[in-house]
């Protein structure tokens, strides 16, 4: 698999099939057993790449005693040896991050007092303050809620407009299918690579996560449903006979409550 300048790819794949552990690999944390990971002509083994990184939120020790600004600074140990002159450069730079993710108000505040939004927010930060060329981020929209997602992977898409490479893994398969110019199913190993367009079918998803998964496809824009289990016919008549008619569960549906289908896409060449 290659990863251009520029990109913007969304890791996907069901628990367990890799996609952290090639997000360390490409950050060479971890050790290959085989094969090669180069990063700008480099093998990771060789020189760690110039790289940020946002973890799980979930793989964090919350009641570590740290506030905002002082995880935001963390990010700056690359660029900066403890020096007052260099101290007082990074922490012009995180305020400037902290300002545009919306979180300097909250720079004295624990950690453990955010939001998952703001605890989000502040990860990122800390990944951008080194000013990278290549930013990896672990499932940055599980646990928040869909406004949160929603102004991440804008947030995400403006930086890779700026010229960031950027690579998430998720669980989010709509998300990347709305957002995302380029989709990698993982599961053990690379099953499909390229526009989600072409890369949610059916056939693919279910290869991927073992499940068949129903792909429709509403105005150019691909639609996965995500729990399967509750599709198809058989699924329908089981239900059915234990009293839930599909049918009775259906609401009307007002002009003024109208769920209108929200999409960003971008057109960024690989």
């Amino acid at each position: 698999m290659s990863i251009a300048p520029g990109d913007f790819v969304g890791l996907l794949g069901p628990s367990g099939s890799g996609k952290s552990t090639l997000l360390r690999c490409i950050l060479g944390t971890v050790d290959l057993y085989s094969g090669e990971v180069v990063v700008e002509g480099r093998s990771v083994t060789q020189r760690r790449p110039r790289a940020g990184y946002v973890p799980q939120l979930e793989t964090i020790d919350w009641n570590f005693p740290v506030t905002v600004q002082e995880v935001v600074m963390m990010g700056c140990t690359m660029d900066y040896p403890l020096f007052p002159w260099h101290r007082r450069r990074g922490k012009e730079r995180a305020a400037r991050i902290m300002d545009r993710l919306g979180i300097s108000n909250l720079a004295r505040r624990h950690i453990r007092e955010l939001s998952g939004g703001e605890q989000q927010r502040t990860f990122l930060a800390r990944a951008l303050v080194s000013n990278p060329r290549l930013l990896l981020l672990d499932e940055p929209t599980t646990g928040v809620d869909i406004k949160t997602r929603d102004d991440v992977m804008h947030l995400l898409d403006e930086l890779n407009h700026e010229g960031i490479t950027v690579v998430m893994s998720t669980h989010e398969i709509n998300s990347v299918a709305a957002h995302l110019p380029r989709a990698v199913c993982l599961n053990g190993r690379l099953t499909a690579d390229g526009p989600p367009g072409e890369v949610f079918t059916t056939e693919i998803l279910s290869r991927t996560y073992g499940a068949e998964m129903p792909v429709t496809d509403y105005e150019g824009i691909t639609i996965v449903a995500e729990r399967p289990h509750f599709f198809g016919r058989e699924n329908t008549r089981r239900r059915q006979r234990h009293g839930h008619n599909v049918a009775e569960k259906r609401h009307p549906v007002g002009r003024d409550n109208r769920a209108q289908p929200h999409s960003h896409r971008h057109g960024h060449g690989e």
